[in-house]
């Protein structure tokens, strides 16, 4: 934190990350409380916010390995911005839709690509390598904060000011995080692109430096089937909470926010855990022994079991934290940093691919099935995720390869 351009990036995250809390309350309270959405078209909305990262993901990565990551982090700030003030106007007007939503949900999920690709490949630049952990840990605790925060913010402003019109908010802290990244110092000199590069040979090098590391596939695996899993529970949750259980927004947002204390928890224990289990330890376990408690969500009812629902919520949120600081520090000091875009695009093509295809899948099931038998399909496909993981040689691995360790790494990247 004492370093200037890490506390800007900090600060700008953090605004960032509250802003998001705010849309992931309101955009689909817009879809389920002002234009009366049903099952199919809430999943088809929550498809919509995370497609980007399944048809553009690839060459997102190609693109941000040639260009200077600063600008990308400010053009995907202000793009958000500008595409999530049509809603408040559309709705002010008498013309809001579904289909507008899904536009602004797609759109929105094109800056997200680029801001969060940009985002976990800056950091590696910004602080020494020795500091990654705890750079990832400081950044996970203030964005674990705002899941806290934010929840019970969006929901007391849908309730006070209605669901569209809170979402100016969202576009104020987009326009103020970009503000502090400008503010970073630290100058990238703009890579050079080796003889003879193309964006399909890029691409294609950087899925090769995935998949063919077993490591890095059996993370992947496991974070994409969670995610997988996620996107339904999260479809299925608003729909629970909302219309089912029929709760205000504000305690919909504090049910939330008891929810996220977890990742609050989690991404302070992280440090503590991993140097007690080691990496590889932690990275099956943290998932493995928590997603069991996420079975109480489908039981939730009015009065004390909707605290238990959130509690046990809480603790499958406590493990995904400490499971994502560990693989995702483990991810940036492994790659050589030429290939940091386009390994986190890579992953983020892989692991959240799966998720607009996990809302989709939810939408239809809520229709045919009923929104608590597809949260017990999620719940139950939660608790083996970790699979992928604890069949590979993370199970025993205390201390995993990087990039300047030659010889674990060579021996593991064959696949």
């Amino acid at each position: 934190m004492r370093e200037h351009d890490f506390r800007q990036l900090f600060v700008a995250d953090a605004v960032s990350q509250l802003g998001i809390q705010v849309s992931l309350m309101a955009l689909p309270l817009v879809a389920v409380l002002a234009l009366q959405a049903d099952q199919f078209e809430v999943g088809l909305l929550a498809a919509c916010e995370t497609a980007a990262f399944l048809f553009i993901g690839l060459p997102a990565g190609a693109w941000v390995d040639r260009w200077r990551r600063r600008g990308v982090l400010i053009a995907g700030d202000l793009v958000r911005a500008l595409v999530l003030i049509t809603v408040p106007l559309a709705w002010w007007g008498g013309w809001l839709t579904m289909p507008q939503l899904y536009a602004v949900a797609l759109l929105i999920g094109v800056g997200t690509v680029f801001f969060d690709v940009a985002y976990q490949s800056y950091l590696p630049h910004l602080v020494r390598p020795d500091q990654v952990i705890e750079g990832n840990s400081r950044l996970e605790a203030v964005r674990s904060v705002n899941w806290v925060a934010g929840p019970a913010a969006g929901g007391l402003l849908v309730q006070w000011l209605t669901a569209p019109y809170a979402l100016v908010v969202n576009c104020v802290t987009y326009l103020v995080s970009a503000l502090f990244v400008v503010r970073i110092r630290r100058r990238e000199p703009l890579p050079v692109p080796s003889p003879g590069a193309s964006l399909r040979r890029e691409i294609v090098e950087g899925l090769r430096f995935v998949i063919g590391h077993r490591l890095l596939r059996a993370t992947a695996s496991c974070t994409s089937l969670a995610n997988f899993f996620g996107a339904m529970t999260t479809v299925m949750q608003v729909i629970l909470l909302a219309r089912v259980l029929e709760l205000a927004p504000g305690a919909i947002g504090v049910f939330l926010s008891v929810v996220s204390a977890g990742a609050v928890l989690g991404a302070v224990a992280v440090r503590p855990i991993v140097a007690r289990l080691g990496q590889g330890p932690t990275i099956w376990m943290a998932m493995a022994f928590s997603a069991p408690f996420g079975l109480l969500l489908p039981l939730a009812e009015r009065g004390w079991l909707l605290w238990l629902a959130a509690a046990g919520s809480a603790v499958s949120w406590f493990g995904s934290v400490v499971y994502n600081i560990t693989q995702l520090s483990f991810r940036q000091l492994l790659t050589p940093p030429r290939l940091l875009g386009r390994m986190n695009a890579t992953m983020r093509f892989l692991v959240w691919g799966s998720m607009p295809v996990g809302s989709i899948v939810a939408g239809v099931l809520g229709q045919h099935l009923g929104v608590r038998p597809v949260l017990w399909i999620a719940a139950i496909g939660q608790m083996l995720v970790f699979l992928p993981t604890f069949l590979s040689p993370l199970r025993h691995m205390r201390v995993l390869p990087t990039a300047a360790s030659d010889s674990p790494a060579k021996e593991l990247s064959t696949a």
